[in-house]
């Protein structure tokens, strides 16, 4: 593991390295382009490539991992009963946020790693700011390091395609998925499984082996609503009975298909009003991007965080980058801002004030603090060992895994399989 830490680290420094910025708010990503399927003209799967078997890979974004005990899942549940679970959830890297976890999990790399520290956020060497929402910069592969999953899997004479996932429209380590959609988070639920399936029909030396998903359902109705509304209950139901359905038209092909169904991170409920960091230091040196501060200048970043020792206030710790608890795995690049802000609780925190309302649930927050970030886990298929019960894991692991399941040769990363590899037969 240390040998692949360095030179993980060996690439991750060796391209400049930016300052972070937190967006908390319902964070899919934003494109124009419309719902058509991009296919780009890459190599037939090899002969022995065409042997392997197959990885669906679905991302129920916001999808809490105790959601089918507390509001019931019957899919989801049969799946996780009939092969691998983690229950007490997967945990998800800091910060517990769209863009970063998503990224992580096909990468294997901590946020701080592969560059993507926040749904938005400010790199001071390139004096630019990357969003999720600005097609410019999500499809731009220069913002990201690593070697994602469907690039792997090119490098390797294995086709690949994305019904979404952040990262998947930009050339990153050389390559992108074979097929791909521009993000429409209005395309119709049921038509992304047709999509998939289609894919899956295609000749064998067309027919992609490793595929994303993505649904945004839970995630928007549980920062709107709350993570024990009514609505976000409803959201969970839709999205299990579509988990269903994808199952049952996966093993309609006859194809060795191993389904892994997983989150970004969880949910929880939000306490008070708004915490606004200029009223306990001096920002007017700083660029701010949610809670990601960046200062024109050493001085003006002591002093900051100075004033913010000078005035605590126990929903909040502010940190030296340098000094964030390692644990944390936040500390490293320069994306991250400094001082850095780490919530002690479910609170809506920014840098200034703002006519936004708070949202009533969030994520973003340490997991070891507070349990509602841990996402569901669930893996069923051929390679899966019926009626595994994993203990809670870190989401870098599932990079292995997957790589695995795909017999693949996975690139240096920050996870291992170990804590995964009872799940598999």
């Amino acid at each position: 593991m240390s040998i692949r830490l360095s030179i993980l680290k060996a690439l991750v420094f060796a391209v400049p390295l930016v300052p972070l910025a937190q967006n908390v708010q319902a964070e899919s990503p934003q494109s124009s382009e419309g719902d058509k399927v991009v296919k780009i003209a890459g190599a037939p799967n090899t002969p022995r490539k065409q042997k392997k078997h197959y990885v669906v890979l679905v991302s129920l974004d916001g999808f809490r991992y105790d959601y089918p005990q507390k509001f019931g899942g019957p899919h989801i549940a049969e799946l996780a009963r009939t092969g691998a679970t983690a229950p007490g959830g997967m945990l998800p890297s800091y910060p517990s946020i769209t863009f970063p976890n998503h990224f992580t999990l096909v990468t294997g790399l901590n946020p701080e790693h592969h560059g993507i520290v926040g749904n938005v956020f400010y790199d001071s060497v390139r004096g630019e700011t990357y969003s999720y929402r600005d097609p410019k910069t999500a499809t731009d592969g220069s913002w990201y390091t690593g070697t994602p999953l469907w690039s792997l899997a090119e490098q390797q004479g294995m086709r690949a395609a994305s019904f979404f996932w952040p990262g998947s429209e930009a050339i990153i380590a050389g390559e992108r998925p074979d097929e791909y959609l521009h993000f429409d988070d209005g395309f119709d639920d049921q038509k992304r499984i047709d999509q998939v399936v289609a894919w899956l029909n295609l000749p064998p030396s067309e027919r992609p082996h490793f595929i994303t998903l993505y649904y945004s359902n839970t995630d928007h109705a549980g920062h709107t609503y709350g993570p024990d509304s009514p609505q976000e209950q409803e959201q969970v139901h839709h999205v299990d009975q579509l988990m269903g359905d994808l199952k049952a038209r996966l093993d309609a092909t006859h194809l060795p298909i191993d389904l892994i169904i997983l989150a970004d991170h969880g949910m929880i409920k939000t306490e008070g009003d708004w915490i606004t960091l200029d009223q306990f230091a001096d920002l007017s040196h700083f660029k701010t991007e949610g809670t990601l501060l960046y200062a024109e200048s050493e001085a003006d970043a002591q002093k900051a965080y100075e004033s913010f020792r000078a005035h605590p206030d126990p929903r909040f710790t502010a940190y030296r980058r340098v000094e964030v608890p390692a644990y944390l795995h936040f500390n490293e690049n320069s994306r991250e801002g400094d001082p850095v802000i780490v919530p002690n609780g479910p609170y809506n925190i920014r840098s200034h004030e703002s006519p936004r309302n708070p949202p009533a649930g969030e994520h973003g927050y340490d997991v070891t603090r507070m349990p509602e970030m841990k996402a569901i886990f669930v893996a069923n298929g051929p390679d899966i060992r019926p009626g595994t019960k994993l203990a809670s894991f870190q989401n870098v692991d599932v990079y292995d895994f997957i790589a695995k399941l795909l017999q693949l040769k996975p690139a240096a990363n920050d996870g291992e399989l170990k804590p995964l590899r009872p799940a598999l037969k």
